[in-house]
């Protein structure tokens, strides 16, 4: 019987390969604008129609045939690595990764030896690979060939709160008050000429390194006006509203207490950088490593965490009430340690994709903002995220019951909310994909450069002081180019 089953849905998997129309098929993402656009790792996405323009809404395996290829002379291939990532819901994302400059590059996308919507993509200009040191304006072309669109709501009403600048006058200020060596760690950024400079406050300064990096693609990309800076390199916002002075510091996590300008955090910060690089996780790979449908998925809720908030500890006492309708279990105690024998034993740690067998995850707080929130977002399933203070630069762009099912700070209406997904499981459905879509839209490395861009941008606008290199800064360089990219004066003067 059993036999039977799978040969039936090989079948039906087979007929509706036959139906996928190359013609209404779609392409499209920024890797398609190689020439104009780059980042550490290219991508773009196919999505599969039929002959009626119908999309298809399963795995479909191996049915494009997708090559990348060009050359660096007319006698050597590029090196190019690729990566096709199934979504399992009839679409794929492709990345690519160029590891030197590129020379008539082809994007390819067949099926059954027919090209797919406009494929071939054909590109005669030399396309650079990340490191090519190879501004070609200021940033607002940038921002405009890049397609970056309006300033986000979050760093419009950050940056609202400064009218102007002086750091003449609050240069002094901010190091007196904040350089605390035991209890913050702070960096002091001069971008001139688009050569950085820093020099940074504190004990624990190893978190520069996020700053430094997305600086130094971005200047590898465009000019960035002269700017001055302050970046926190912790968790916590610094910016209290009760002060007298008001701050401009850029931090990875706001806060209602805080007047902090936030940027976005440091871990989707580095798997934008390291995009097909050191990390595993990132908003790309998340989604092609994930369960296939809602339906096959789990109906409990999941979680797996450090024990960083008292509301944790909660979660594993309702998970144990209720052990039909979660799964839930500490992996570490840290600060909480003398409660291991109560909430523990510690658990194994579960790979995230695996976090997405389940239908339901769930949001809390750690110390701040919990920085996974971006990759639940985009795992497809449902997340009920718990009432919190503190927030990243996206929060207030989605919407409760539309991108996530809000619940409690002390989780008491959490056991309700799950059985309420339970009984309305295509509303649940619903909310899921639109947090899938809402992170495609918002989150991916194009996002996260583009807010990074706007940032520097708006905020030199700000600043009424001159920009000043100061003696005790130490610059912070580009890294040896290991490939021929004799660029970096090519498209930008040296009166820029």
């Amino acid at each position: 019987m059993m036999l039977g089953i799978l040969i039936i849905y090989f079948f039906f998997l087979s007929i509706q390969c036959q139906n996928i129309s190359p013609k209404f098929s779609k392409i499209w993402g920024p890797g398609l604008h190689p020439d104009k656009i780059v980042m550490p790792a290219r991508y773009f996405f196919i999505e599969a129609r039929d002959i009626n323009n119908i999309r298809l809404n399963n795995s479909i395996g191996d049915a494009f045939k997708i090559v990348i290829e060009g050359r660096v002379r007319e006698d050597k291939p590029c090196r190019i690595y690729t990566n096709t990532l199934d979504r399992k819901d009839g679409s794929y994302i492709v990345r690519y990764k160029l590891f030197e400059k590129c020379d008539n590059l082809l994007i390819s996308i067949k099926y059954s030896g027919v090209n797919v919507a406009e494929s071939p993509y054909k590109f005669s200009k030399e396309i650079l690979s990340e490191l090519c040191n190879c501004p070609r304006g200021e940033l607002s072309y940038l921002l405009d060939s890049w397609e970056c669109g309006a300033i986000p709501k979050q760093l419009f009403e950050d940056l609202s709160n400064f009218h102007s600048i002086d750091w003449d006058d609050l240069r002094s200020k901010v190091i007196e008050k904040f350089d605390k060596p035991y209890s913050v760690s702070l960096c002091h950024y001069v971008i001139k000429r688009n050569k950085i400079y820093r020099k940074c406050y504190g004990q624990y300064v190893g978190f520069k390194m996020f700053m430094d990096s997305i600086l130094l693609s971005l200047t590898r990309k465009a000019a960035i006006p002269d700017v001055e800076f302050f970046v926190n390199l912790g968790d916590w916002p610094l910016v209290s509203k009760r002060d007298d002075t008001l701050f401009p510091i850029f931090s990875w996590c706001g806060s209602e207490d805080n007047f902090d300008i936030v940027m976005p955090t440091y871990d989707i910060t580095e798997s934008t950088l390291e995009n097909m690089g050191r990390v595993m996780l990132d908003m790309l790979s998340v989604q092609g490593n994930t369960k296939g449908p809602w339906c096959e998925r789990y109906s409990k809720a999941f979680w797996r965490g450090r024990d960083s908030s008292q509301e944790r500890l909660k979660l594993i006492e309702i998970s144990r009430k209720h052990p039909d309708m979660f799964n839930c279990s500490l992996t570490n105690f840290f600060f909480f340690k003398k409660e291991e024998t109560i909430y523990g034993p510690k658990a194994e740690h579960v790979s995230f994709y695996k976090f997405f067998d389940y239908k339901y995850q769930i949001g809390l707080d750690g110390t701040v903002a919990a920085y996974r929130f971006p990759y639940l977002l985009a795992g497809g399933s449902l997340i009920f995220k718990q009432d919190s203070k503190y927030y990243e630069h996206f929060y207030n762009t989605m919407e409760p019951f539309v991108h996530y099912v809000p619940i409690k700070r002390n989780l008491e209406d959490l056991v309700t909310k799950i059985e309420w997904a339970m009984n309305n499981d295509e509303k649940a459905r619903k909310i899921a994909e639109n947090a899938k879509l809402f992170s495609n839209e918002y989150l991916l490395p194009k996002n996260i450069y583009c807010y990074y861009g706007q940032l520097l941008s708006e905020f030199s606008k700000k600043i009424t002081s001159k920009i000043v290199v100061l003696e005790d800064m130490e610059e912070v360089e580009q890294p040896n180019q290991k490939n021929s990219c004799d660029c970096a004066s090519l498209y930008i003067k040296d009166e820029l």
